[in-house]
């Protein structure tokens, strides 16, 4: 094979950074992927997406479970007053309306945004980490990182949207955050071409370091939200504490007789 001239390893060098180039702009290559993948923070992205189809098949089961113990009560309380039959038939039309209903609620939701959108309060921490995990692909590496850092201040705010009145202002502001301003934050920042992304716009930052500074304000509202309803609920066990201190503190609450009642009692030999 005749050796390639400079003038021909130089245009092969350029096609290569061109390319490398290019894979740049368009997002992680596969190697980084897998990389990431198995770095500590893949991991533990991995295993919160099982922990939330774990959550979604436990609910499966225990719906079913629960029309299954429905049925039986229908088909017991009817087998006293009706013939075997008659029982049986409705038992089974009974647990036929319940699976149907169960499935229906139970079938995949919808994607994307969407699906964040549609989301219960309890359920939006999941939808969003499971969104963030398929927007990380593209992102600038050091957004891509607090997109790691987000899906775990958001595990620590799931127990307390549990506790949340969804008609509370305090659950408008949790869903505000995290199912409009954190993902139009990404959607504007992918608007802009691959070619400005790294141009400083007016206030001196380029897109890529606007949206890193985003996700950071973003990161930092989480935390500090998280703490608060935190707080809010150690207030309430401090106020309950307080409260039967207040109304217990001085009694005997033992159930048995005390002594000084054995003492007194006139009729004990």
């Amino acid at each position: 094979m005749p050796d390639e001239t400079p003038g021909e390893g130089k245009e092969i060098a350029r096609r290569a950074r061109t390319v490398a180039a290019g894979f740049a702009d368009v997002g992680l290559t596969q190697a980084e992927e897998l990389l990431r993948r198995l770095s500590p923070e893949g991991r533990a992205q991995a295993r919160r997406e099982k922990q939330a189809r774990r959550r979604r098949e436990q609910r499966v089961l225990m719906l079913l479970g629960l029309a299954v113990s429905a049925c039986l009560l229908v088909w017991v309380g009817l087998g006293a007053f009706l013939p075997a039959m008659a029982a049986n038939v409705i038992a089974l039309a009974v647990m036929i309306v319940l699976v149907l209903m169960i499935a229906k609620r139970t079938k995949p939701g919808p994607q994307g945004r969407q699906a964040l959108t549609a989301a219960a309060l309890p359920d939006l921490t999941t939808e969003m980490t499971i969104w963030l995990a398929a927007q990380r692909r593209g992102l600038p590496p050091p957004a891509a990182t607090l997109t790691d850092t987000l899906a775990q201040r958001l595990a620590d705010l799931a127990p307390q949207t549990v506790r949340l009145d969804p008609r509370s202002p305090a659950a408008d502001s949790v869903r505000k955050l995290i199912a409009t301003e954190l993902p139009d934050l990404i959607d504007h920042w992918r608007a802009v071409p691959l070619s400005r992304r790294t141009i400083a716009q007016s206030d001196g930052r380029t897109p890529n370091a606007q949206l890193t500074d985003g996700l950071r304000l973003i990161d930092a509202e989480i935390t500090r939200m998280t703490d608060h309803l935190t707080h809010g609920a150690l207030d309430a066990v401090a106020v309950q504490g307080r409260y039967l201190e207040m109304k217990y503190g001085g009694i005997d609450t033992s159930f048995g007789p005390s002594d000084r009642h054995q003492e007194q009692d006139p009729h004990r030999g």
